[in-house]
C-alpha cells in the first residue's frame, strides 16, 4: 500500500471535519436538532406544522453549497467506477439501511458519537466494519 501524495489533502480534510463538527454542534445547541440528513428529509416526507422550513434550509444550504464554491473554485472531477444499476441497488440499500439502523451515517457518525450514545457507536462501528469488509470482498477475493 502507498500514500497518493499528490492527492493527500490532510489540511483540507482537517478543516472540512472541523467545519462539519461546528456545524453539527452549532445546530445542536441553537436548535436543539441533531444535524442527520436521514432525519432532515425524513421530516418532510411527514411534516408537522412549524418544522418545514428550517428542514428546506438546511437541505438547500446542502445543495447550495457546492454551488456557492464555483464562485471561486472548479469542483473536483468525479469519477465513478460503476454502472447506474450498481449505483441504484447501492442508493436502495443505503435507504433500507438508514431506516432499519434509525439515522444514517452523519447522524450516527458524527452527531450520535459527539453525544456519547452507546446505539450510535454500535451503528457506526456495522457501518464501518461492513464497509471495510466489502472493500476486502470486492478488491482482494474478486478483483475488482
Amino acid at each position: 500500500m502507498s500514500i497518493d501524495w499528490a492527492h493527500f489533502t490532510p489540511l483540507a480534510a482537517l478543516a472540512g471535519g472541523a467545519l462539519i463538527g461546528l456545524a453539527a454542534a452549532m445546530f445542536v445547541l441553537l436548535n436543539g436538532r441533531i444535524a442527520g440528513i436521514s432525519g432532515v428529509l425524513g421530516g418532510l416526507l411527514r411534516p408537522s406544522r412549524g418544522d418545514v422550513a428550517w428542514r428546506v434550509a438546511f437541505l438547500l444550504g446542502l445543495v447550495g453549497a457546492p454551488c456557492v464554491y464555483l464562485l471561486f473554485a472548479a469542483l473536483p472531477s468525479v469519477r465513478i467506477d460503476a454502472d447506474y444499476g450498481a449505483l441504484i441497488l447501492a442508493g436502495l440499500l443505503v435507504g433500507v439501511g438508514t431506516r432499519y439502523g434509525a439515522g444514517c451515517t452523519s447522524g450516527h457518525g458524527v452527531c450520535g458519537l459527539s453525544r456519547l450514545s452507546p446505539r450510535s457507536l454500535v451503528a457506526t462501528v456495522a457501518f464501518m466494519g461492513a464497509g471495510f469488509a466489502t472493500v476486502f470482498v470486492v478488491r482482494h477475493l474478486f478483483g475488482a
